[in-house]
């Protein structure tokens, strides 16, 4: 947006229409009168606004309202047409990816394989672009962000990514820069357990936790540490790579990384079953199972208690999740120290879509500052 004096004319009409179209992005179609009502505003100058906002083809008319007195009211809402974007999550065995618009409508998620593709960021992300414009029917020409959750750790800042295990083909630097130079998009890499550490506190069971750490248990393991509502990522982006620690899962039992300690092997072997996760989910009805797992997470979470005395500890991934509440509740009891007070341990409320959840958040939020970025400032 170009400079404009504040307290000027044209500065406080810009102002007046950013603040009405943040109130449709949280309340939806509104009325005019409506719109005057949240925004303080006379019914004369929600309509210029309004008018203005459509001009810019920002709103359209969604709709009519029946008053108890007079005629029927015209609703307005956000044009979800204008600029989308596509969360995307980087999986061992293939890509998930989803559209997603102004509004952050519900949109079909989408399995893209990579067996056998040759692989490379610019590849991957544009292949997941268009089978989510597919799966919705929406034109690709409109996506102009991508967040991308991957198995790595991300330094943003540096366009840079390590323990890159499960990403064939994508270098250590300059990944981010080829997918903007590719597709024409502007592009977020994520680690994945970050993001879903962001949806737990956007729509989780951590919203009131002061601080909290992300335990994912499935193929690998991660940690997710945010304090305060800010996620620390560390110098690099590794933190919170605690699959790479390395453990001893008993007394006089070798060492070895938690990966081994709590990984897929493990557990589909514990389960006795080759098929992970979809394999695993008998293990709820499992005590014995449920208690080796309990025993292992705690220890896992020693140095994470100890190094950042969360408030909270939510447990997530596809072997967190197949446990369920009872595995919650045998880690608290695992973990409980006479020397150490004992943060709550929760299950996670996000479900199994807990990255492209975050990854979602994250493109709505993008989405909405270039939808402001078009107000006119003239």
């Amino acid at each position: 947006m170009s400079q404009i004096d504040p307290g000027t004319s044209s500065w406080l009409r810009t102002r007046n229409d950013r603040e009405a179209l943040r109130l449709f992005f949280e309340h939806g179609a509104l009325t005019r009168t409506r719109l005057g009502e949240l925004s303080g505003m006379s019914k004369p100058t929600a309509t210029q606004m309004i008018a203005r906002l459509e001009r810019a083809e920002l709103l359209h008319p969604v709709g009519e309202v029946a008053g108890s007195r007079g005629p029927s009211a015209v609703s307005w809402g956000v044009r979800d047409d204008q600029v989308t974007g596509v969360a995307v999550n980087m999986l061992d065995d293939g890509i998930h990816a989803v559209l997603v618009d102004a509004l952050g409508g519900e949109h079909p998620i989408v399995e893209v394989p990579v067996l056998g593709e040759e692989r490379s960021p610019e590849r991957d992300v544009g292949r997941a672009i268009q089978a989510a414009c597919a799966a919705s029917g929406a034109d690709p020409r409109k996506v102009e962000t991508v967040a991308v959750g991957l198995q790595a750790a991300v330094s943003g800042d540096a366009d840079s990514l390590s323990l890159t295990d499960s990403l064939p083909g994508w270098p250590p630097s300059g990944s981010r820069a080829l997918i903007e130079s590719s597709l024409g998009v502007s592009a977020t890499l994520e680690n994945d357990v970050n993001l879903a550490t962001m949806a737990e506190r956007s729509f989780g069971v951590a919203r009131a936790a002061g601080s909290f750490a992300f335990l994912w248990i499935g193929v690998g393991l991660g940690v997710g540490i945010d304090l305060g509502g800010v996620i620390h990522r560390g110098a690099h982006g590794g933190a919170g790579e605690i699959g790479y620690l390395t453990v001893a899962a008993g007394p006089g039992e070798p060492g070895s990384v938690t990966t081994a300690l709590l990984g897929s092997p493990f557990i589909s072997a514990l389960a006795g079953t080759a098929r992970y996760p979809s394999g695993i989910s008998h293990l709820s009805d499992d005590e014995d199972a449920l208690r080796e797992i309990a025993r292992r997470v705690a220890i896992t979470l020693e140095p994470v208690l100890a190094v950042l005395d969360p408030q909270l500890v939510v447990l997530g991934g596809p072997t967190a999740l197949a446990g369920g509440v009872r595995l919650a509740g045998l880690v608290a009891e695992g973990a409980r120290s006479d020397g150490r007070p004992m943060p709550e341990v929760r299950l996670s409320g996000t479900g199994a879509s807990s990255v492209l959840a975050g990854a979602r958040s994250l493109v709505v939020e993008q989405i909405r500052s270039r939808l402001e970025d078009r107000i006119p400032t003239q």
